[in-house]
């Protein structure tokens, strides 16, 4: 059938839920022409064997269905089959796809399917967000970087740059999140990159290759390796199974090209994204006493081996080097002028997964992963021994190395996913994973560390070299039931074995749903979560090997409102309570809760114990409006409170204490050439800590006013951006220009006090200025 009427099923709004074996599903009601439902309809996946029929409130349900394009064939007692429009399964998601059948006399003899929109699966309660493509790719402020669209969703913040893409969630440490991309968890999505950290400058995904985002800020059940915060996963597009064609790319990212083509028509294909910066073509310092280069690349290769069996491998690498500090011609206008600092670095991760399907509702995935990370980077201050000297060469060559390091670690992963169906249970999953860590540190610093939090000089000075092997083993079981056609819930739980520590944790998981309404939803749950400190922190004194599991407890619980089948509010509710954080010994006020969004390594290593504590209450307010013909948006508003204590046991704002966050987001296509978005972000003060001024004059450097730790707020941070796309034709291919300015006002906004050893005064740095932006993107 040639004709079929398209329209959005206003039942549900498009939310993303897990992809634990790479599966999606279908789901709707039949009814007839009148909106009567209609039972006992067949309604099969046409060139499979896979069927459901429509039970007395005309619904239906086909499980365990990998991601594609399908034909739906729907048979009606006394009647021949009709054929479907394509229907969309993703990976990962529920679809939500209402069927109405033709009247018997009706001259055209086709069935009717609303366009599928994507629902979370049922194990999936609260606090997820459904990202598409489209958003990261055309949204003001994001860059192409889906770590930087994550910054406006709610609950969630910039660290103390926004020239940096960490993702604070919740009032939570950037070090507490996971990244999964394709079913291949990655230590860290970015170029200029470091052990101790989970941010940086540049995404190493390429954001034309995303096809779904899924963010979860709390309470995400158990199958997800433990992470005290977030887990950001995202789903890669196919190539293109037809025929060979790409496309070619600048943006901040860098300029790039994408090549995609089939490996055998219709059953496989294969992607490959190519970028490099560009900017050392042009100049040799951009402010800062160098360039930033660097590279990544992004491949995919997917077969149908059987219709059963599906495989697919990818990989994603960065390579990444820059040089900070003075030179002859310029100084920074910043702490790097006393700094002389080299860094280079690459990460690589690869994974292939095998995914059977196992009669008509069961389906299990095996992946095999490996990832490899190194990081060298050496640290010269300029003035430790004073401060003369005819030109920056001199000084730099004369300079005293105060941190140095080669350091390299890798992950070897084997991990299972089962989902299943077993009567009266209902939708069962179980799984589990085995760790292999390599670990090789060559570290030191030398002269030790002139802390803030201390008016001794050089302590804590040391020198590693360590090459060892590591293992962590899991298991989950999850379980979801429906009890009658409203309610929901979930329960169950995950030991994980961190062999290195000596520590073996269980979490329990839970949740419940309750359909209020047609349009009214409530949802709770409740979660523990552990993750182990990482390996370098953990390696650098003796004393850190004794660290425990760090432990948080989620407590989350809302309301969503479905307004149409684009929009949708929630309200949510949350509590957050962490044990066993490590804090410095020496320092009794120091969390390392509150590091983490920074590149200066050196500043996180010191002697720790389990002993921090802390908590985050908040509520979220989220309105969203999905994608449509002419406009998309979302608008968010947080209120929370965010608390830690150090060895002292002193409870105080966390360095990611924003009392209140604000993030509105759009975009409006006036016609097929012309579109427009932007962004507003309007988010209360961040705590900080000001100089003790007498001693730092003493001594020429900072040192933190320990009486008044995180005891002053900054002035309130807001930023306006905003883009304008433009496309062409050329050659007969769409040509896509755009124009933006990130932070238009050039608002000065607060970044962190720091003290100019040369001056000896206090200063305060601002984020990121006036900004422009352009791009282009060209299919052929």
């Amino acid at each position: 059938m040639k004709n079929f009427l398209w329209a959005f099923a206003a039942l549900s709004i498009a939310v993303f839920g897990q992809d634990t074996t790479g599966v999606g599903a279908i789901s709707g009601v039949v009814t007839d022409a009148g909106g009567g439902v209609v039972r006992d309809v067949r309604v099969c996946v046409k060139g499979t064997q896979k069927c459901a029929i429509s039970d007395e409130k005309g619904a239906y349900h086909l499980s365990e269905m990998r991601a594609g394009v399908y034909v739906l064939e729907v048979t009606a007692t006394g009647r021949a089959a009709l054929t479907s429009n394509a229907v969309d399964v993703r990976a990962g998601l529920d679809g939500r796809v209402d069927i109405t059948l033709p009247k018997i006399d009706a001259v055209a003899q086709s069935v009717t399917v609303t366009e599928s929109v994507f629902v979370a699966p049922e194990e999936i309660k609260n606090s997820n967000y459904l990202i598409q493509a489209q958003e990261i790719g055309k949204s003001a402020g994001a860059l192409q970087d889906v770590s930087r669209y994550v910054q406006t969703l709610p609950g969630v913040a910039i660290g103390s740059n926004d020239f940096r893409n960490d993702i604070i969630v919740r009032g939570g440490s950037p070090l507490e999140n996971l990244f999964v991309v394709d079913n291949v968890e990655i230590p860290n999505i970015n170029n200029f990159a470091n052990f101790a950290s989970a941010g940086g400058t540049v995404s190493i995904l390429d954001s034309e290759l995303i096809r779904d985002v899924n963010f979860l800020t709390g309470g995400q059940p158990a199958p997800y390796i433990n992470r005290l915060s977030g887990v950001l996963q995202v789903a890669q597009r196919e190539g293109n199974r037809e025929k060979f064609s790409g496309r070619a790319t600048v943006g901040f990212a860098g300029a790039g090209v994408i090549l995609e083509g089939p490996i055998k028509k219709e059953k496989g294909s294969w992607i490959v994204s190519a970028r490099r910066s560009f900017l050392d073509f042009f100049t040799d310092d951009i402010g800062f006493g160098g360039v930033p280069v660097n590279y990544s690349f992004n491949t995919k290769a997917l077969y149908d081996v059987t219709p059963k069996d599906r495989i697919w491998m990818v990989n994603f690498t960065g390579l990444d080097d820059i040089r900070l500090g003075p030179t002859n011609e310029k100084k920074p206008d910043s702490e790097l002028a006393t700094l002389d600092i080299r860094y280079d670095g690459w990460r690589s991760a690869t994974g292939f997964n095998w995914q059977r399907l196992m009669g008509d509702r069961s389906v299990g995935l095996l992946g095999v992963t490996h990832s490899e990370a190194k990081v060298g980077s050496q640290v010269k201050d300029l003035v430790r021994f004073g401060t003369t000297g005819a030109n920056a060469d001199e000084l730099i060559a004369r300079a005293p190395v105060v941190y140095r390091e080669q350091n390299r670690e890798g992950e070897s992963t084997i991990k299972y996913d089962l989902t299943t169906y077993v009567p009266m249970i209902d939708k069962v999953q179980a799984g589990g994973s085995f760790k292999i860590f390599r670990i090789n540190y060559d570290a030191a610093q030398p002269l030790g560390d002139d802390s803030p939090f201390t008016a001794a000089r050089n302590v804590n000075p040391f020198s590693i070299r360590q090459n060892y092997n590591a293992r962590q083993s899991s298991a989950y079981v999850q379980t979801a039931k429906n009890i009658g056609s409203r309610l929901n819930v979930s329960w169950g739980g995950r030991v994980d074995n961190y062999q290195y520590i000596g520590a073996t944790r269980f979490s329990p998981r839970a949740g419940v749903s309750l359909r209020l309404t047609d349009k009214v939803s409530w949802k709770a749950s409740y979660g523990t979560y552990y993750q182990q400190p990482f390996f370098l922190f953990l390696s650098v004194f003796p004393v850190n090997r004794g660290l425990s599991p760090i432990r948080a407890d989620h407590y989350v619980s809302g309301f969503s409102f479905v307004a149409s089948d684009t929009l949708r509010m929630t309200v949510e509710a949350f509590a957050k309570n962490y044990a066993s954080y490590p804090v410095a010994i020496d320092y009794p006020s120091l969390s390392l809760a509150n590091t983490g969004d920074t590149f200066a390594v050196s500043d996180l290593l010191f002697p720790m114990t389990s002993a921090g504590r802390g908590r985050v209450r908040g509520v979220e307010f989220f309105v969203e409006k999905k994608f449509s013909r002419k406009w998309f948006g979302q608008t968010n508003l947080s209120f929370s409170r965010t608390r830690h204590a150090g060895l002292d046991g002193v409870m105080r704002p966390g360095s990611f204490d924003y009392p209140f966050l604000f993030n509105t987001v759009g975009g409006y296509r006036l016609n097929s050439k012309w579109e427009f978005s932007s962004r507003i972000a309007y988010f209360g003060g961040r705590p900080y800590t000001p100089f003790d001024e007498t001693l730092s004059k003493q001594q020429r450097r900072g040192i933190f006013d320990l009486t008044r730790v995180n005891g002053v707020r900054a002035a309130d941070y807001f930023r306006f951006d905003f883009r304008v796309d433009r496309t062409f034709t050329f050659r007969d291919k769409p040509l896509l220009v755009w124009l933006g300015l990130q932070n238009a006002t050039n608002r000065k906004n607060f970044s962190n006090a720091s003290w100019d050893r040369e001056l000896n005064v206090a200063r305060t740095n601002d984020q990121l200025g006036l900004f422009p932006l352009v791009g282009l993107d060209w299919r052929f």
